[in-house]
């Protein structure tokens, strides 16, 4: 699985509208992340049970088809995986502080591209180049 640079931070990217997706994916490789894909909580859900390792930040949308949105979504990475930083969106909802498990984040929708880049480097601590 590692086809990528080493020096790449791993970002799992959950969204279940394929061109938000597709955009996102974009602008986080554009910026130096290898990113994983997944369209709901489910297929996140297997990706990390094939390289959790690997994965340094789960990016999630909240609303999402399947078993389970974006938040239960990331207290269950929280749980199983804690070494995954977290980074919630939605266009619907604003969850609290507490609601987002180990000190995540969140960014509302429709974000800036920038803003989410600048929070996932934060998260890994990953200079600006």
């Amino acid at each position: 699985m590692n086809e990528y640079s080493e020096n790449s931070p791993v970002v799992l990217l959950v969204e279940d509208e394929p061109l938000v997706r597709m955009a996102a994916a974009d602008d986080l490789q554009d910026a130096g992340f290898h990113v994983l894909e997944a369209a709901n909580a489910d297929i996140a859900l297997a990706v990390l049970e094939s390289c959790s390792q690997d994965v340094q930040v789960l990016f999630t949308d909240i609303d999402m088809p399947g078993s389970m949105n974006g938040l239960d979504l990331a207290e269950s990475v929280h749980r199983r995986w804690p070494h995954i930083s977290l980074l919630v969106s939605s266009a619907y909802h604003k969850p609290c502080p507490q609601q987002i498990p180990d000190d995540g984040r969140f960014v509302s929708k429709p974000y800036c591209s920038e803003d989410v880049v600048q929070h996932i480097r934060q998260l890994v601590d990953v200079p600006v180049k």
